[in-house]
């Protein structure tokens, strides 16, 4: 081969080598913008669980004839206290109307109320009341009892901005696709904080690690009794 080939072959060869990176780098850039698209039409992302603060509130009908409050509403209100150590901070706020034609019964019943919600754990500090207007002087205006609940709300849903089926050579997700698991999701958990971080471990029991050691020290089992085929019986 005389130089004047071997020059040639040289450049071919430096031009293959250069076309074989800029489809590789092209690949890769491609790929990339595919994973991009995926996880920007990730339902997780497009219909995010928000854990936000909400009032909780009870309302309570107050007759104008009302004087004290009885068994039922009490135990209501005795649970609203609960709930509101359970699932809130505590603190519950008794808001009393003014200026409505049952003036006279609100006042009457807002210490049967207090005494209702000590009843479930709260104490004097924790209650507290605040008056709002009544534009109707004829009407009867309930009490309402609230607190500050975190809950955990997703959506809205039913966002169909184009054609379910989508565009051809397209692999992603329908816009409202996800948004309704999320929403369940939302308002099944019990304790939205849950969702925001994992909840600290409970103090071992320090009876029953002892009991183990001594077993452990004796050469005795440690584990607990397990008999095969207890609660799985077959009904002839």
């Amino acid at each position: 081969m005389n130089t004047y080939n071997t020059v040639r072959v040289a450049a071919a060869s430096r031009s293959a080598l250069v076309l074989l990176g800029c489809l590789v780098m092209a690949g890769c850039q491609g790929a990339q913008t595919q994973s991009q698209i995926l996880a920007s039409n990730d339902y997780r992302l497009r219909h995010p669980i928000v854990i936000t603060e909400e009032p909780e509130t009870l309302d309570l009908p107050i007759g104008r004839n009302t004087r004290r409050l009885y068994g039922p509403v009490e135990g209501t209100v005795t649970a609203f206290a609960i709930d509101s150590r359970r699932k809130g901070d505590g603190n519950v706020e008794i808001l009393v109307p003014s200026g409505g034609a049952n003036e006279s019964a609100v006042h009457a019943v807002t210490g049967n109320i207090r005494t209702a919600l000590q009843r479930g754990g709260l104490g004097r500090s924790q209650i507290s009341t605040r008056t709002y207007a009544v534009n109707d002087p004829t009407a009867d205006a309930p009490i309402r009892l609230s607190y500050a609940r975190m809950q955990a709300t997703a959506g809205p849903c039913g966002n169909w901005p184009k054609n379910i089926g989508g565009g051809f050579g397209e692999n992603i997700e329908y816009e409202n696709f996800g948004c309704a698991t999320q929403s369940n999701l939302a308002a099944m958990v019990e304790n939205p904080s849950d969702l925001l971080t994992p909840r600290a471990m409970t103090p071992a029991d320090q009876r029953r690690r002892a009991v183990v050691i001594e077993n452990y020290r004796k050469g005795d089992v440690t584990s607990g009794e397990y008999q095969e085929g207890v609660g799985a019986e077959v009904s002839e």
